[in-house]
């Protein structure tokens, strides 16, 4: 495993960002495991966050050209951290956001910050993607955005599970849309580093017996 993965991991668990324990996911699968971007409270932790995501960026596509987008509401600050980590090696990246509610008064619109041009490309940042219904709703929105195109997804953890087939659900939306979904580690990370501590043994052994169940083929 890259030395960034183990880093990133262990930043995830210092944080409170991954759980490990009895949780339910929107799915109503139960989970031996629970990602939250929601407990990135602090500057310094979200400047972390920033830094792994860009360099997974980086590692995935290069010095690419392209616009950051962050769906609400966990995505906006990942977006925003993600441009100024890559800001700082030399690659400044526009971003934008959406609201909730569009807004019928002042600039209005869904957006904000910066609207992407015809022939421009987009990178959607989130924290993790379960059944995908983010991402599509996100994709729905940008139809209003003429000549745009998706050219990448990047999300903290590929969690391996099946989505509505036997695919993952970052495999169905590779499927149905054609553009590439990236994580900074999977699931697969989180247990090869688990396994470096004995004392990890019982939540290494239930998310093993989860996957073998809920696991996805590809």
């Amino acid at each position: 495993m890259e030395s960034y993965k183990r880093e990133f991991i262990a930043f995830l668990e210092s944080a409170g960002v991954l759980k490990f324990g009895d949780f339910t996911a929107k799915s109503g699968r139960k989970i031996p495991y629970f990602i939250n971007a929601g407990d990135i409270k602090t500057g310094e932790q979200i400047a972390k966050l920033g830094e792994f995501y860009a360099t997974s960026y980086l590692e995935k596509i290069g010095n690419k050209k392209t616009v950051l987008y962050g769906p609400a509401y966990k995505g906006i600050p990942i977006a925003v951290s993600a441009s100024v980590a890559l800001a700082k090696r030399g690659l400044d990246l526009p971003f934008f956001f959406n609201r909730k509610e569009e807004k019928d008064h002042g600039e209005g619109g869904v957006f904000v910050g910066y609207l992407p041009k015809e022939g421009e490309e987009i990178v959607i940042v989130e924290d993790v993607i379960t059944a995908g219904t983010a991402i599509r709703e996100s994709l729905e929105n940008m139809k209003s955005l003429k000549g745009v195109k998706i050219a990448a997804v990047f999300v903290m953890v590929d969690r391996k599970e099946k989505g509505k087939t036997e695919l993952s659900a970052m495999a169905e939306l590779e499927k149905e849309y054609g553009f590439p979904v990236y994580s900074v580690v999977d699931v697969y990370d989180i247990i090869e580093y688990l396994e470096e501590d004995d004392k990890n043994a019982e939540n290494v052994d239930r998310i093993k017996k989860y996957l073998e169940v809920n696991g996805a083929k590809a």
